[in-house]
């Protein structure tokens, strides 16, 4: 199991970081409108997720096509882990030595939208405090680590699950007449 973890584990990885290589400066630079932005996000963690799948796939078919729902969870949970600390180094990495000033970027964003929403003066100045403590709380290591974790891990998560449930195989005759 460990082998293909790693593999596994270490493609899914590959991808998300070279996928994030390209996403990560074109959000920065605010080359996408804000809601294609997230689309091309979580797109790019679905498509190096899909490795989850195929290493559940793997280390089924390296047991003889048999294979439990919890065993199956825990191979794409353990390559999904792998795959967000890559997410996260990445981003700890590009966080800290490039764009240092996120968390303002970030404020003044959601500032500038909910201007143009037309949002009340309160609901902005409630923002903007909200804001002010987000960047504090961003700027502690643990919580910038975590927080970025909690992005991209309920994906993994989510598609571990799915892969569980799709790949499992019980023994018996009709595993038998298939293999």
């Amino acid at each position: 199991m460990k082998n293909i973890v790693l593999k596994y584990g270490l493609i899914s990885g590959l991808i998300l970081t070279v996928l994030c290589a390209i996403h990560w400066p074109v959000m920065i630079n605010q080359h996408l409108p804000e809601p294609w932005g997230m689309v091309v996000g979580f797109s790019t963690m679905i498509l190096a997720f899909t490795a989850v799948f195929f290493g559940i796939r793997a280390y089924r078919d390296k047991q003889g096509g048999e294979l439990t729902f919890g065993r199956g969870l825990q191979v794409g949970l353990l390559i999904a882990l792998i795959t967000c600390a890559f997410y996260v180094i990445g981003w700890e990495i590009v966080y800290w030595n490039f764009i240092p000033d996120f968390a303002d970027r970030y404020a003044a964003m959601t500032i500038s939208r909910m201007q143009a929403d037309g949002a009340s003066a309160a609901e902005i100045a409630k923002t903007r405090a909200e804001m002010a403590q987000f960047k504090e709380m961003y700027a502690n290591p643990i919580y910038n680590t975590a927080v970025t974790f909690m992005e991209i891990f309920p994906v993994g998560l989510i598609i571990s699950v799915l892969s569980a449930a799709i790949l499992r195989r019980k023994s018996g005759p009709a595993v038998a007449a298939t293999a």
